[in-house]
């Protein structure tokens, strides 16, 4: 498990670099295995060191790019994949560990998935789309992220969440909803308070 100061979500690219002794050995372990391994958010702490406190929900996150240094630092890119829920913390030996849950989304009664309506989809579509060209048009025409949404909407919803400007917390909400239809809710309040944001900042 890797710990860190903001939450990771599926779809979301994730540089690190590597330094601390004790994530060196966790890389190395991961790279003979499957090359995945899980984060989660720092609630309080810090990233160094140890004795933080972490969330139950992260995400399992797998390995694209690993470069050692002569060092033996590594810079890496990983790639977040799916949620998982933490079950129990083991003890940090030598690197923080856990037992953990897969976390997908909830199904309905019916075996399907829960889909938002297409009439309520487009209208996250449209809110995203107006603050991304917001973001986009206040910088200067610097080139914002550029995403292809999925099909799904499951996947769409996290990948909104990856690229929009919305801090951490708003970030781990939506990385905890149930499933699509919580998440556009929650998505919909955290475009609103960042376009407000966004246009204090131009205004001032």
């Amino acid at each position: 498990m890797f710990p860190l100061g903001a939450p990771l979500l599926p779809s979301m690219l994730l540089p690190l670099h590597v330094f601390e002794p004790r994530y060196r050995v966790m890389l190395e372990h991961v790279l003979d295995g499957d090359e995945t391994f899980g984060v989660t958010m720092i609630e309080r702490g810090s990233e160094v060191g140890g004795g933080d406190v972490r969330t139950s929900v992260g995400c399992r996150a797998r390995v694209l790019e690993a470069e050692q240094q002569p060092d033996g630092r590594w810079h890496l890119l990983a790639l977040g994949i799916d949620r998982i829920r933490v079950e129990a913390w083991l003890p940090d030996d030598p690197y923080p560990q856990a037992i953990v849950a897969p976390f997908p989304d909830t199904i309905l009664d019916d075996d399907a998935r829960c889909v938002v309506d297409p009439d309520r989809w487009a209208g996250l579509l449209a809110a995203f789309g107006a603050l991304m060209a917001l973001v986009e048009r206040v910088s200067g025409g610097r080139v914002t992220p550029r995403v292809e949404l999925a099909d799904d909407q499951g996947m769409a919803t996290f990948q909104m969440a990856s690229v929009a400007p919305i801090g951490p917390l708003d970030r781990y909400r939506i990385l905890c909803g149930e499933h699509a239809g919580v998440r556009r809710e929650l998505l919909l309040d955290a475009f609103e308070h960042a376009t407000v944001l966004v246009n204090d900042a131009t205004n001032n």
